[in-house]
């Protein structure tokens, strides 16, 4: 029988070094959002404001190429680069990416860990004959990150801390290991500003050179550290990782030795079921937002009933009553055949639950109730038939806000509310796109005293305005229509002669000149009630 102490290991790395602009990048590709000058190739950079100035924080490759790297002013970045698109920084979502990345690299290795800011380190041992070999698991993987928009390196090694300083500093692809390592800067050891300063002023400039040294004197010198991450790194010591905790879903099922197929039965194993399920989601505090009950047919076949909750619960009624309005909504009924020998019920997602007092105005039973109508909606007719909107950070008034499912909208949303006895800035309906209008107004940049929509003839009694929306600088140029960006917008509240009130807005400035033949173009955009 092999010793399991004396199975070699092997950890593959992965370094991003461009994680926060890959990030940004596809975050705004999933929102079909386009910066300025996106097209031409522009380089990015995020920037941070340190001590009073905006430094850059993160750059991407083509920024990297010009020779702009992270610390330098933005005014300075400005000067090399005027075209530089630039977005702040957002090290919670890059953290957030990160725990992403590593736990879609689950797919790979059971054991995964993540090596702050940008890196992330599997143990492939006995994992990676089933990709074709080391080399064929690496190439799999280069793969499925250029797929998704990220920029990695990989490399192998002995060590996680081997292989993450071979991915950050050395020339790939890797022929001799134990060479390569040698020929690491010193600034592969990880160690702080200061220490990597001494061994610099010591004449120690690559980890070879380190090697040279005694281990007394490196440790007395430069401290235990720099013994210890030069152990590490030479494959000499191993260090304890902590794997990232892939969630368990919770599995719950009977087993019968003869088949059943009365309803009744079926709903009693069921409801078994869902109190077992709901004592050990009270044992870990937890509640169920997924419940997904699988039916075992005797002669092989499934049938499976999946129901998803706007908040977690442990409800045991609650879920029975999604489940009825979920088999009810069904165009054809299960058939039992000649019954099912095995019932099992799954919770994919769960979610912290704890106890909450209720408060004495009934507002969290009324909060309670909405959210059970919800997932009653929901249920029965499909999550995508029930929306909500929710706030989003732009300040044209088209997005504003975005149209997600109500069960996935978790958190209470706080809109913007008007200033007290004043009329709403925003009409609730809006166009999209926006419809064109023929304005006659005071020009330059005067408000309209006649519109024609839809082929009727409006005259304007009241207006209020303008309130003007600059277009988004960071955007590419468009052109005149709106949403395309580039041009100033001139909003107006007007009301017609018989009352009815309407949000019209002229698209560009004469000084824009968006058509010297024709000047600014005006739109209907939206309907007061």
């Amino acid at each position: 029988m092999t010793n399991a102490a004396s199975v070699k290991r092997r950890y593959l790395a992965l370094w991003f070094p461009f994680l926060p602009t890959d990030r940004l990048r596809i975050e705004r590709a999933e929102h079909h959002e386009r910066p300025r000058d996106a097209a031409s190739g522009s380089p990015w950079a995020l920037v941070s404001k340190v001590r009073g100035a905006l430094r850059l924080g993160a750059v991407d490759a083509a920024a990297q190429a010009l020779g702009l790297t992270p610390g330098m002013t933005l005014a300075d970045a400005r000067a090399v680069q005027p075209d530089l698109v630039i977005a702040g920084m957002d090290e919670a979502a890059d953290r957030h990416c990160l725990q992403r990345l590593a736990r879609r690299c689950i797919a790979w290795s059971p054991r995964v860990t993540i090596a702050p800011p940008d890196g992330v380190a599997l143990d492939i041992a006995g994992v990676d004959h089933l990709f074709g070999g080391e080399m064929g698991l690496i190439a799999q993987i280069e793969e499925a990150m250029i797929s998704i928009g990220m920029t990695a390196r990989l490399a192998a090694a002995s060590t996680p801390e081997a292989a993450l300083a071979l991915a950050r500093h050395a020339r790939l692809p890797i022929e001799d290991e134990r060479a390569a390592i040698r020929a690491l800067p010193v600034a592969a050891l990880a160690l702080d500003e200061a220490a990597c300063t001494a061994l610099h002023r010591a004449g120690l400039k690559t980890v070879g050179q380190v090697t040279t040294r005694s281990s007394a004197a490196i440790a007395a010198r430069f401290g235990m550290a720099a013994m210890t991450a030069l152990r590490r790194l030479m494959g000499e010591e191993q260090a304890p990782i902590a794997p990232l905790a892939s969630p368990v879903p919770l599995h719950f099922e009977r087993r019968f030795a003869e088949p059943i197929a009365l309803q009744a039965s079926v709903a009693a194993c069921f409801s078994d079921l869902l109190h077992e399920a709901a004592q050990m989601l009270e044992q870990r505090d937890l509640g169920g937002r997924w419940f997904a009950l699988t039916l075992f047919r005797s002669d092989g076949a499934r049938h499976r009933l999946d129901i998803e909750t706007g908040r977690p619960t442990r409800d045991v009624a609650l879920v029975l009553r999604l489940f009825n309005e979920r088999i009810a909504a069904l165009a054809d009924p299960f058939d039992p055949g000649f019954g099912y020998d095995r019932i099992a019920l799954f919770l994919p997602l769960t979610e912290p639950l704890t106890a909450a007092q209720p408060g004495f105005d009934g507002e969290s039973k009324a909060k309670g109730e909405l959210a059970d109508l919800i997932d009653r909606l929901s249920t029965r007719l499909g999550p995508q038939s029930l929306v909500h909107l929710v706030p989003r950070d732009s300040h044209l008034p088209e997005q504003a806000q975005l149209a997600l499912p109500a069960i996935e909208v978790r958190a209470p949303i706080c809109w913007p509310a008007p200033p007290k006895g004043e009329p709403p800035m925003r009409p609730l309906f809006l166009f999209d796109p926006p419809q064109p209008v023929e304005v006659i107004a005071e020009v330059p940049d005067g408000p309209p005293h006649r519109f024609r929509w839809r082929r009727t003839l409006h005259e304007v009694r009241l207006y209020e305005g303008p309130e003007r929306i600059a277009s988004e600088w960071w955007r590419r140029k468009g052109g005149e229509q709106p949403g395309e960006g580039g041009l100033t917008r001139d909003y107006y509240r007007v009301e017609d002669a018989c009352g009815r009130r309407y949000w019209i807005f002229r698209h560009g400035l004469y000084s824009e000149k968006p058509d010297p033949r024709q000047g600014p173009k005006w739109y209907m955009h939206g309907l007061f009630a």
